[in-house]
């Protein structure tokens, strides 16, 4: 009998060209897809390819996104984004993305990824595409020289942890508070190089979007890859955006009796509203712990928080309401295809409506670029991943981080609100 393998050993096995591997054990895996952007991309990687005097491996198996510094605010970015623009031209990369959207969200809704795919992509958050059955790893302008160079790259088989969560999340709750919760609960070291599976009953319940925020957050974890096992909801998601789906995706989850190097278990029904202080992600508790702290701007944005789904979350809790005086509330949807489909069924207006600026598709202000950033000692809190200090602005600023709905209640209020209560009114 086989030994039974997690979903992290069979995707690296079988990029490895290997029946089976083991934590700890160093493979060479092929790559099926190489995702870069503008900041790291070819500003970085085309001065090595040079020096190496080599081409591109596969142009057609690299896509390239302009986000970080889309649309330009000074000639620096200006002329960041010209030279990948013509690198795009030169390498003959079909795949490319200008202005659609953050990089994490045009990916899989582009139809670029599916189960069983082993993906490089040039951005710490790159573990997005685990949620769709890939391994979907963040790497540095180096190593992804190497891999645009070969196709290949080297990997060390991570020991997976697994996390389970039964239940269903109430009103007004998301998947940003479970990774809001999971960094506050079990710190931001704990999945250092190691895979993170997330599974049960209230996770299989989520969409896709949702489930994205999952994968991409196991980056603040420590994880070097966050994994959902495909079912049905990815099949559809897959199939409708155009990927290429196996006939084999079953086969893409960890098998019964798989040894996990920990596991834990959470009830989803049992979880209030997260929000995570400054400085970090694992400052995180219950949103009736940081009091009513007053707020200068409200941030829903960047590829955790501005999906579709995020902007209807919002909306749900700012119809019918309006943005406290003195509070800002900036949006900035994560594609170009998301603002399309918020204007058409009505998301758009009821955020206009309320007192929101919209603001264009990009990394923007969750990155520290762009509109948006911070002044000294503001507060702001932001549907964003992250809020080190200085990263959305002056040093001194204070970032707190949350859902869309708790940072649409908070935005409603003037300071840090539990968006439960507004769901619970009725507004005339």
């Amino acid at each position: 009998m086989p030994t039974p393998q997690t979903l992290a050993e069979k995707l690296c096995a079988k990029a490895a060209g290997r029946a089976s591997v083991r934590p700890g054990d160093i493979v060479t895996a092929k790559v099926d897809l190489a995702m870069i952007h503008d900041s790291a991309g070819p500003r970085r990687v085309e001065p090595m390819l040079k020096q190496l005097g080599v081409g591109i491996w596969d142009p057609t198996r690299v896509v390239l996104v302009t986000d970080h510094y889309t649309p330009a605010v000074d000639a620096e970015s200006a002329a960041i984004l010209d030279l990948t623009r013509k690198f795009a031209k030169a390498r003959g990369i079909e795949a490319f993305y200008d202005m659609q959207g953050i990089c994490h969200v045009v990916l899989p809704e582009r139809g670029h990824l599916a189960p069983g795919m082993f993906v490089a992509g040039g951005d710490s958050h790159s573990t997005t595409g685990g949620a769709f059955g890939a391994f979907m790893i963040g790497i540095g302008a180096t190593e992804m020289a190497g891999v645009l160079a070969t196709g290949e790259i080297w990997v060390r088989v991570p020991a997976t942890i697994h996390i389970e969560w039964s239940g269903r999340l109430g009103r007004g709750l998301s998947a940003k508070d479970i990774m809001l919760f999971l960094c506050g609960r079990l710190g931001m070291d704990v999945a250092n190089y190691k895979a993170v599976e997330f599974d049960g009953a209230a996770l299989r319940a989520l969409p896709m979007s949702e489930r994205m925020v999952l994968a991409n957050m196991a980056a603040e974890l420590g994880a070097k890859v966050g994994l959902v096992p495909p079912d049905r909801v990815t099949v559809d998601y897959v199939r409708a955006a155009g990927a290429r789906m196996g006939a084999d995706w079953e086969r893409w989850r960890s098998d019964p009796g798989a040894a996990f190097e920990a596991e834990h278990r959470f009830d989803a029904s049992a979880l209030a509203p997260q929000v995570a202080a400054p400085h970090s992600p694992e400052n995180a508790a219950e949103v009736a712990a940081h009091g009513k702290v007053a707020i200068d701007q409200a941030y829903i944005g960047a590829c955790t928080g501005a999906k579709l789904s995020d902007l209807r979350m919002a909306a749900e809790i700012l119809r019918g309401r309006k943005v406290a005086k003195g509070v800002r509330l900036l949006v900035a949807p994560a594609s170009a295809r998301t603002t399309q489909e918020a204007a058409a069924d009505g998301t758009l207006a009821a955020l206009t409506d309320a007192g929101a600026i919209l603001l264009p598709s990009g990394c923007g202000a969750c990155a520290g670029y762009g509109a948006g950033v911070l002044a000294e000692n503001e507060v702001c809190i932001s549907a964003t991943a992250r809020n080190f200090k200085g990263r959305m602005g002056h040093a001194t600023a204070r970032v707190y981080l949350a859902s869309p709905y708790t940072v649409a209640a908070s935005a409603v209020a003037g300071h840090i609100a539990d968006p439960r209560a507004m769901l619970a009114e009725t507004v005339r």
